[in-house]
């Protein structure tokens, strides 16, 4: 699908305090963005923000960036935050990149927890290592989370999800803790859940929502 290209889209975002401009150079000092030592918790792929602004509102004592590779998706996120009567969270910042840099823009173990969410399915077998599950983001995420660290994966796209759990289990980054085939009728895996926006249209539409936690496997001890 293409997106249609919003031209005011990156003064917008150039101008707003909750994107981060020259993230790379914040590379080991994200405390120092929110002024304050917390976890920080990313959601990759956050479209228009209302799942990761809900999770920050939730947990105040966690930092969380949302990152979009899309200036014009990320244009609406950071517009209805600026448009709403409340301020934004003190604990929530956005950035603009691709997911293929995210280890030059965060150190080793500083990051306590990842979120996908109805990433893009990239359904032809020759885009497969686009797929922000595949083996080769698997490794990227083990560039800088940390040790024991969680990823957490929400789709609809049932092919997705099992290329996801087959990714998971033979990868020996990370190991597979709990995963279900339909979230909302798992009461253990349910417990806190904050639905997207996709979660919503699509489980109002009668399609099972799959979910999956993966946790990042202690680094082996020199001989």
């Amino acid at each position: 699908m293409r997106l249609r290209n919003i031209p005011r889209a990156t003064k917008v975002l150039a101008q707003s305090s909750l994107v981060i401009k020259e993230e790379k150079e914040k590379k080991g000092k994200w405390q120092m963005v929110f002024a304050r030592e917390a976890p920080l918790y990313i959601e990759i792929g956050m479209g228009k923000g209302k799942y990761i602004e809900a999770q920050a509102l939730a947990n105040p004592e966690i930092n969380f960036i949302g990152i979009e590779r899309y200036p014009s998706v990320l244009l609406r996120a950071v517009e209805r935050l600026q448009e709403a009567e409340a301020a934004p969270p003190e604990n929530l910042r956005f950035l603009c990149i691709d997911a293929n840099e995210l280890p030059e823009v965060f150190a080793p173990g500083e990051v306590s927890r990842i979120y996908l969410n109805f990433s893009d399915p990239w359904p032809k077998a020759k885009h497969a290592r686009r797929r922000l599950t595949s083996s080769e983001f698997l490794a990227r995420y083990d560039q800088f989370l940390e040790e024991e660290g969680l990823l957490e994966f929400k789709t609809d796209n049932e092919k997705l999800f099992d290329f996801s759990l087959e990714e998971v289990e033979n990868s020996d980054r990370f190991t597979l803790l709990a995963h279900t085939y339909d979230l909302h009728n798992d009461k253990e895996m349910c417990v806190g859940n904050i639905m997207t926006e996709y979660e919503e249209k699509f489980s109002g539409m009668g399609y099972p929502i799959h979910k999956l936690i993966a946790k990042r496997k202690k680094a082996s001890s020199p001989a």
